[in-house]
């Protein structure tokens, strides 16, 4: 049997333009309604937002809990499952502060607030 990289596994579950900001979200504020994840994300559209939320869901990474009541309620958590992916998350966050502040000091605060619009 070989070995085969398995990390386009992770990525295609984890790597979006939202994925990540959604699960920042909930692993540090705990349960969120999707009403408190748009007010969070208030670039992100609601088609969108419950697209990611499905494929997470899908996953097994987040789970989707539906109250029925009038008007429905729906709140989003990390599922035991999910929590694996925490250092992950954590590690890409401090990669990517560090990563700014290693462009911060090739190219200085300017050049890398034109380029990042």
């Amino acid at each position: 049997m070989s070995e085969e990289c398995k990390a386009e596994t992770a990525l295609d579950i984890l790597v979006g333009k939202w994925k990540p900001v959604i699960l920042f979200h909930i692993f540090h504020k705990g349960t969120l309604r999707f009403s408190e994840l748009q007010r969070l994300i208030p670039e992100i559209s609601k088609k969108m937002l419950t697209t990611q939320l499905r494929e997470l869901e899908y996953h097994d990474i987040i789970h989707r809990k539906v109250y029925a009541q009038v008007p429905p309620k729906v709140e989003y958590s990390i599922t035991e499952y999910g929590k694996s992916i925490a250092p992950l998350m954590n590690s890409m966050h401090e990669w990517g502060l560090a990563h700014v502040k290693h462009l911060q000091e090739i190219y200085g605060e300017e050049a890398l607030e034109k380029r990042s619009k």
